[in-house]
């Protein structure tokens, strides 16, 4: 690593003590260039001994105040540390090296002898360093030497850096600097091409101005020299070639059938060469242009798909249009195919028309979508009848799915869900069912099916509606099927019924019997009544009930149906049967439904009473010969229970056997003779019970007396017990009961029998107004009906059976309130003649009808609808204003105001207008097609409503203006202004015209021509407007050309043309090819001092070889010690004969002329500064100036303008009084700055010596007592 220690300066240089890795030295640095070291001395070591860096600064410190080892006094040095130079290569031996500073050593001690030495950077040997002195400088000349030295070449080398040492010759002086010498390029080389040939091949269709090929040469020279334009050997019209660039143009239209090849010489001309009076071209290059009758472009394929609809014969899927933009074969289209896509071979193209390009893309068969349910990519590729055939790019086609597309045919749901009640009578609406998008002159219909015939649809609008009553069908889901007329679109309607209390409870048997004995007890179940009931919900959940006027001893649970007995049963005091109605009732709504059942139960009669004698405690009297078997008495039971016969017999009183009681008849009866018995008169005490074989009755008494003798018939009495009139009682009861029951049967279903029909209210309109606007869902009537019969028999349905041909109304099956269902159309169906019908929901139903007719009214509605969905109309773009084009109509289905029409434009255009009232479209402005070839007018069709918004439509008008010749070409720009170099090669385009005519055919082909040439040193291609050089230019003769160009159409029958102007400015080239040059780099010259300013000193002359205004040349000082002391040239002031030099002023009062005349621009004073350098250059008025220089060396003359000077202004010398005669007192010293006068000093003593005391040498000064 380097650190520098200390430094020093001296002029322009740097002095350093530099220590690097220990190493310490003192060295010299150039002060503005590069570094040059001089080692001046080392010390070694990382501790160097002190006394040698002492000796090194106090070295250092002696360098700067003598000057540099070797140098002798700080002056002696080179003017600058290095120096730049320049010099051309090639040049001739003894050249000088031209440099902007003056190269050298001032002279401080004229007596010194330098000498100059390259002493490194020759190392070709090609310079020699001389010296010149003139006046105090030495100057250092450089120059190329003689002999057999070679010749500089800046092609292999273009700079030299050259040390140079300057040395006085005898003393030990010596100083360093760097030239740097800069060759400069000669025009020496010569372009060339490479290669040398080119071929290139373009199509006879090739547009103007397209380049077709680049030739390529190269200039080893540099700069200007380096520079070649590039042209044609000969002359060439339809190619142009760029001087500078070589890419050559097509300026001219090719025809293949005239010319098929071109073979085009290109030159290369060196530009420098040119202005050495030599034609310059050193390579040529062949060009062949092949034109070539190509296939140029390939067909190209555009394709609009299409979507066809059930209804076309023939299925359209795509129209494929194929281009090609060849002309003849080439622009045939041999066949368009079908090349993938297609795999089951189902599409083809069909070719429409014999000439035209255009093919439809059309089915084979009928096309399997459900293998591809997304549809084809189909992929088509064109070929035309070119040479070589060409194929168009693929064109990959996607054929839809019609049913798939994007905006498919198909209704709007494909599955409808949808409930209704299942009360609706016939006409209730049910669903509209619609195709999206909605077709004109649809037609739905239901598929067949067993749901089908309960519902109807309209055929038009789609609205389901029930065909039949839906209760009377037990289904809780219809399913339809919906398609449109062709059977390809369909829908599926499922259709929910909403449960309705419309089922009564049906009892599981038709009436229910029982039987039960009379001696159950109370609670005892006796039967279960069960019934059910359809319908779903509460309409479903079931009561029981006994309907009944009369008290039963039965009761029935209102839940399960199960009669039981409420109290003791008595057959014998109670019907036999009971006939009683069970009621199930439903909790449905509104109404209930109830069903009733006939209940019989038959009592069981049980053997629970004992026989009952009718007569008790009997006695009697028989004789003793009382008949065997006669009756004697008879006794008699009832038994209330009647279940079996009574049997009779004695318990006791007769032992002995004397009595037969008959068991069935009760007929006590004698069984054996009381004669025999040997009892005359005795007792018998029977004791007779009865039994109806399960109970006994209480005994009863018998007794018999017997006597002998003759017994009244009448002799037995027994006491009445009354049962019989008891059990005729309960028996009259009984049957009482039993008619109460049978009166109960008259009132079975008494309030289930629908007895009276639905009817209108008497405030039923016979017609209604609506207005054709009146939104879905408003409401247009509310039709009032009664029925007067109760619960389900009373309730009444709305329906509109008939008349509702566009579906557009609804009426409510609850309400009866009649509402708007969809949209009307007064232009369709201005009235409607609607049935309303009425149902009850009674059984058997009964209902009632009344027709409704609704008026409908007009509203605006509908917007003016134009008779075409555009219109185009072409017309001469010379019509004049007021020529009517075209009519337009537009009608309105609306009555009155609402369909009135009238009419306007709406595009904002000054050349059209529209009568309101007929539509006809007429000019109302200038045309012009080229400032506008088509119009899109935007028409308005308008109605005339009074009340509301009024409606419109717009239609679009399209107006082509058919091509007149009435524009003239128009130049773009309108003039042409271009700069072209005067040394540019004949042949050369200079600009290319461009016009635009809008107008069409012949009338916008344009031609040029020059209306002026400049006697045919300009051209231009009649095709193209490319201007060509077709003279040589030159700017010293003439600079500017200003060209008249016409540009004339083909239009028939009158052809139209127009000017321009190109005004062409030729570009000086920069001929200044000599560089001025003065016959001696130095001259000396001398000038007095106070000279008056203007004075002339010299004349200095440089030459120039070149001619015009590049041999003119200007002087100028630019450096130098008396820069702004001196002028040259100055006009204003006269000139003065010069003091030295052999210059001849002209005449005192005329002019000076720019001939280097240099002359005092100050008062000079040759005390301050007796001498001046000046640095001349001498710059020529070319493009590119050049210029050289001169160093001026210009002495001042002594002129006696000083008085001498002491050098005291004031002395003070003191004597001793009494000294003798001729003592020193004082040594008077005086100078005079003039250089000739000191040795002509004279002293004297002008005042102050009026004793004469003192006196004066008159030449040494020296004053002495007198």
């Amino acid at each position: 690593m380097q650190q520098v220690l200390a430094e020093a300066y001296v002029p322009e240089n740097l002095l350093l003590l530099v220590e690097t890795d220990y190493n310490y030295r003192l060295c010299f640095h150039g002060w503005k260039y590069d570094v040059m070291d001089i080692t001046m001395g080392y010390c070694v070591g990382t501790r160097p001994p002190p006394s040698c860096l002492i000796l090194l600064l106090l070295k250092l410190l002696a360098t700067v105040s003598q000057g540099l080892p070797g140098t002798g006094p700080l002056g002696f040095h080179f003017t600058h540390s290095i120096y730049n130079t320049t010099v051309y290569e090639n040049s001739a031996a003894r050249t000088y090296v031209n440099s902007q500073n003056r190269m050298g050593i001032t002279l401080i001690d004229l007596s010194w002898d330098i000498k100059y030495r390259i002493v490194s950077g020759d190392e070709e040997g090609f310079f020699k360093a001389e010296e010149v002195i003139i006046a105090d400088f030495c100057f250092l000349r450089i120059r190329t030497k003689g002999g057999n030295s070679a010749i500089l070449n800046r092609e292999i080398q273009d700079n030299y850096l050259l040390i140079v040492k300057g040395s006085v010759r005898g003393e030990d002086l010596e100083a360093w600097t760097k030239v740097n010498i800069q060759v400069l390029d000669m025009n020496d080389l010569r372009p060339l091409f490479s290669p040398t040939t080119y071929s290139v091949t373009i199509a006879e269709s090739t547009p103007l101005r397209t380049s077709v090929a680049q030739v390529t040469a190269t200039d080893a020279d540099i700069g200007s020299n380096g520079e070649f334009y590039y042209y044609f050997k000969n002359k060439v019209d339809l190619f142009s070639v760029h001087p500078t660039s070589g890419i050559i143009s097509l300026s001219g239209r090719l025809n293949y059938d005239e010319k098929n090849r071109y073979d085009l010489e290109i030159l290369a001309v060196d530009r420098g060469m040119k202005l050495y009076g030599n034609n310059g071209v050193s390579s040529t290059a062949k060009l062949f242009v092949h034109i070539e009758r190509i296939n140029e472009h390939a067909p190209t394929i555009h394709v609009v798909t299409h979507v066809p609809f059930s209804l076309d014969k023939e299925s359209t899927y795509a129209v494929v249009t194929v281009d090609d933009l060849d002309e003849g074969a080439n622009g045939e289209i041999e066949s368009v195919s079908i090349v993938a896509g297609d795999p089951l071979d189902q599409f083809f193209l069909a070719k429409e028309g014999k000439w035209m390009n255009e093919y439809k893309i059309k089915e084979r068969r009928q096309v399997d979508w459900e293998s591809f349910p997304y549809g084809y990519n189909l992929t088509l590729q064109a070929k035309d009848k070119g040479s070589p055939q060409k194929l168009s790019a693929i064109k990959i086609v996607h054929i839809a799915n019609p049913k798939r597309d994007t905006v498919p045919i198909r209704f709007e749901k494909e599955m409808y869900d949808v409930s209704i009640s299942e009360f609706s009578p016939p006409g209730v609406v049910v669903v509209i069912v619609k195709l999206s998008p909605e077709l004109l002159g649809v037609e739905y219909k239901l598929s067949p099916g067993e749901d089908a015939q309960y519902f109807k649809i309209n055929p038009r609008s789609g609205l389901i509606v029930t065909a039949q009553p839906l209760n009377t069908v037990k289904k809780e889901v219809y399913k339809l099927g919906v398609t449109n007329k062709e059977g390809d679109l369909k829908a599926q309607v499922t259709i929910g019924i909403e449960d309705a209390n419309d089922h009564t409870p049906e009892f599981q048997q038709p009436l229910y019997d029982a039987f039960v004995n009379e001696s159950v007890p109370v609670g005892t179940s006796v039967l279960t009544v069960s019934a059910s009931d359809k319908d779903k919900g509460e309409n479903g959940y079931i009561t029981y009930s006994i309907a009944s006027l009369n008290l039963l001893p039965f009761a029935i649970n209102q839940f399960t149906g199960v009669i039981s007995t409420t109290e003791e049963l008595d057959f014998e005091s109670s019907p036999e049967t009971y006939r009683f109605i069970v009621r199930a009732s439903d909790w449905g709504s509104p109404y209930r439904h109830e069903s009733e059942v006939n209940v019989t139960i038959q009592i069981g009669n049980v053997n629970d009473n004992s026989p009952l004698f009718e007569k008790v405690a009997c006695q009697g009297v028989i004789s003793y010969d009382f008949p065997v078997g006669s009756h004697i008495t008879a006794v008699s039971a009832i038994d209330v229970d009647e279940l079996e016969l009574v049997k009779y017999k004695i318990l006791s009183g007769n032992e002995l056997g004397f009595f037969y009681l008959n068991p069935d008849s009760g007929v006590l009866q004698l069984k054996k003779s009381l004669m025999n018995s040997g009892i005359k008169n005795g007792q018998f005490a029977l004791r007779i019970t009865a039994t109806d074989g399960e109970n006994f009755a209480d005994p009863m008494s018998v007794n018999i007396s017997v006597l002998h003798g003759k017994v009244s018939s009448k002799s037995f009495s027994c006491r009445e017990t009354r049962v019989a009139q008891k059990l005729a009682e309960k028996l009259l009861i009984k049957a009482k009961a039993n008619g109460k029951l049978n009166l109960e049967d008259g009132f079975l279903d008494f309030y289930s029998i629908n007895r009276q029909g639905p009817h209108f209210d008497k405030s039923f309109p016979s017609d209604v107004a609506v207005k054709e606007n009146l939104p879905v869902g408003a409401n247009i009537l509310k039709i009032k009906a009664y029925d007067a019969d109760s619960g389900f028999n009373g309730k009444v349905l709305f329906t509109i059976s008939d008349g509702n041909t566009d579906s557009c109304f609804n009426i409510d099956m609850e309400t009866g309130q009649l509402k708007v269902l969809m949209p009307m159309d007064r232009e369709h169906t201005d009235l409607y003649l609607l049935n309303i019908t009425i149902y009850d929901l009674g059984n058997p139903q009964k209902s009632s009808w009344r027709l409704l007719t609704i008026n409908v009214e007009d509203a605006n509605d509908n917007s003016p609808i134009f008779l075409q969905d555009s219109y185009t109309v072409n017309i001469l773009e010379s019509l004049g204003i007021g020529t009517e084009i075209i009519q337009v109509e537009a009608r309105d289905k609306d009555l009155g105001s609402n369909g009135e029409v009238t009419y306007s434009v709406l595009t904002d255009t000054q050349q059209f207008a529209i009568n309101s009232s007929t539509g006809i479209v007429y000019v109302a402005d200038q045309l012009d097609r080229e400032a506008k070839a088509n119009y899109s007018l935007k028409i308005e069709a308008r109605d005339k409503a009074e009340n509301g918004q009024q409606l419109f439509s717009v239609v679009t008008l399209k107006v082509f203006l058919d091509d007149v010749n009435d524009c003239s070409p128009a130049f773009i720009p309108s003039s042409y202004s271009v700069k072209v170099l005067e040394d540019l090669p004949v042949g050369t385009v200079i600009a290319w015209l461009e016009t635009h005519d809008p107008d069409l055919g012949l009338g916008g082909q344009v031609r040029y021509s020059l209306v002026n040439d400049y006697n045919g040193r300009f051209e231009i291609d009649k095709a193209s407007g490319a201007i060509r050089l077709s003279k040589e230019l030159d700017y010293e003769k003439q600079q500017f050309y200003n060209l008249t160009v016409r540009a004339k159409d083909k239009g028939r029958p009158v052809s139209l043309s127009s000017v321009s102007f190109v005004e062409v400015e030729v570009v000086d080239v920069n001929e200044n090819l000599h560089t001025p040059y003065f016959p001696d780099f130095a001259v000396v010259g001398s000038v007095k001092e106070n000279s008056r300013i203007g004075t002339s000193v010299l004349q200095v002359t440089a030459q120039d070889e070149d001619s015009g205004r590049d041999r003119e040349i200007q002087y100028s000082i630019r450096d130098g010690s008396g820069l702004g002391r001196f002028n040259i040239d100055d006009e204003s002031v006269r000139p003065h004969k010069p003091t030295i030099g052999n210059f001849d002023s002209p005449s005192p009062f005329a002019p000076l002329p720019l001939l280097g005349v240099i002359s005092t621009a100050d008062i000079l004073d040759r005390e301050t500064t007796g001498s001046y350098w000046l640095t001349v250059y001498a710059t020529d008025r070319g493009v590119v100036p050049l210029y050289s220089t001169i160093e001026v060396y210009i002495e001042i003359e002594d002129v006696n303008d000083n008085a001498p000077l002491t050098s005291e202004p004031i002395y003070y010398p003191a004597v001793m009084e009494n000294s003798p005669k001729d003592v020193s007192v004082i040594q008077i010293q005086a100078e005079d700055p003039d250089s000739s006068s000191n040795e002509k000093l004279t002293y004297r003593i002008t005042s102050g010596n009026p004793q004469n005391f003192f006196a004066i040498n008159i030449k040494t000064g020296k004053e002495m007592l007198m």
